[in-house]
């Protein structure tokens, strides 16, 4: 199993980023896909989460509205779109899978495999 996260940056408050998560030796339908972020100094938190088979997705209160989650099927890759930054969605974004959960979870406990991260800024 692999999970590569990419796609951060610098970008203005007000300014958008897609986040990719590229996978390998992983049955998309049947895995939960979440998004986290851990901001230094901070606790890791979930952000979104996504799971094919039941159609499960979730959005972080802090998020709704904002990010979008989806997923290329024939290139085994999950995006996380973020539009209308703000500074504190500054972070490493962590994508994660796990095979076990019924629907999807943004509890980073409840994931088994993660990828590295990728840095976003968000800052003028």
């Amino acid at each position: 199993v692999q999970l590569q996260a990419s796609g951060g940056g610098l970008v203005q408050p007000g300014g958008s980023l897609r986040l990719s998560c590229a996978t390998a030796g992983i049955p998309l339908d049947y895995y939960a896909i979440g998004w986290f972020r851990q901001a230094q100094g901070k606790e890791r938190e979930g952000v979104s989460c996504f799971k094919s088979s039941d159609g499960s997705e979730h959005y972080a209160d802090s998020v709704k509205g904002r990010f979008t989650i989806s997923r290329d099927k024939a290139k085994n890759i999950i995006y996380l779109q973020m539009n209308s930054l703000k500074p504190e969605d500054t972070a490493v974004y962590y994508c994660a899978a796990d095979p076990r959960l019924a629907g999807c979870s943004i509890r980073t406990p409840d994931y088994e495999y993660w990828g590295q991260g990728t840095q976003v800024t968000v800052s003028s």
